[in-house]
């Protein structure tokens, strides 16, 4: 089974599980306080970790030999940490990839997509029901891994001999939830940019759909899921603005006088910073958030 499951991770409330579930484990070891530490992201499945090196100043784009969960590989340099961070779990670069690191990983791409087939079409064969995603040969491991998805748990133990007898090499199959697919392999979302879990937080934090009905969204599930079928991951990265936003601004049903009437606020809208007051006659009157005031637990709205 997979280290980092996604299908319960929209109920999840502990924040040590989903750090355990969502963290890329490497190596732990006992680094320097003036080490330079860089974060990383591995190509084959867009996770992104925190890794040391000793060296050289890395730059932007560097390709490094790091140590992973599943082997050595190629990972490629995002840049470097502020030294004020906080770092979990961190990696040792153990070298700097060379020319032939490049053309042997090169190579394994064609070989990726040659596996991709055979092994789709063993699992045909063996009548599974599993969604296969992608597949990756490790750079400086005889290890070939295989991603899926599915709805229940597999046995693919006659699979895996099967394949084995195919490559002539270790072979691991890890089940990712369908969050991770997208991660993994990417797109555009209903906005029309890449998706946020593929091109800005390798994380999948929780997403609720609290988190919708905070932003006044509808709660229309076309509207509010991604291309992958979950909740938006833009609602949690959003959600702590609004949270704070609405702090700072009188709620739905809220009373108010103003100008010798009494209002009550029918619409927050904390993107355009204007508040919806309706009055006992129906008449509505739009006023920026700006102008109201909070003195001694009650809300008012300052004369213009």
């Amino acid at each position: 089974m997979s280290d980092y499951l996604d299908e319960d991770i929209a109920d999840l409330d502990d924040s040590e599980e989903l750090e355990r579930i969502t963290t890329v484990i490497v190596e732990n070891r006992e680094v320097m306080p003036d080490t330079p530490v860089y974060r990383l992201r591995l190509f084959y499945s867009n996770e992104t970790f925190f890794a040391a090196y000793n060296g050289e100043t890395l730059e932007t784009g560097r390709m490094v030999i790091v140590p992973t969960r599943y082997g050595r590989d190629l990972a490629r340099v995002m840049g470097q940490i502020r030294k004020d961070s906080y770092f979990s779990e961190m990696a040792i670069i153990e070298r700097l990839a060379t020319d032939y690191d490049l053309g042997k990983a090169a190579c394994n791409k064609v070989l990726e997509q040659k596996a991709f087939l055979i092994a789709k079409e063993k699992i045909a064969v063996h009548r599974l029901e599993m969604k296969l995603v992608s597949v990756h040969y490790l750079l400086e491991d005889p290890k070939i891994l295989f991603f899926f998805t599915a709805d229940n748990r597999i046995d693919f133990r006659e699979l895996v001999k099967d394949m084995v007898s195919v490559f002539k090499a270790r072979i691991e199959l890890r089940q990712i939830g369908i969050r991770d697919e997208a991660r993994v392999l990417g797109g555009l979302g209903i906005c029309g940019r890449g998706y946020c879990c593929h091109t800005i937080s390798d994380k999948l934090k929780p997403v609720s759909i609290k988190m919708a009905k905070d932003q006044n969204l509808s709660l229309n599930s076309m509207k509010i899921s991604g291309p992958c079928g979950r909740l938006l991951c833009c609602l949690s990265y959003e959600h702590c603005f609004y949270c704070e936003q609405r702090r700072l601004c009188p709620h739905e049903g809220m009373r108010m006088s103003y100008n010798g009437v009494l209002w009550r606020v029918l619409d927050v809208n904390v993107v355009l910073g204007k508040i919806k007051l309706i009055a006992e006659d129906g008449s509505q009157l739009d006023v920026p958030i700006a102008s109201c005031e909070n003195i001694d637990g009650h809300w008012r709205i300052r004369k213009q």
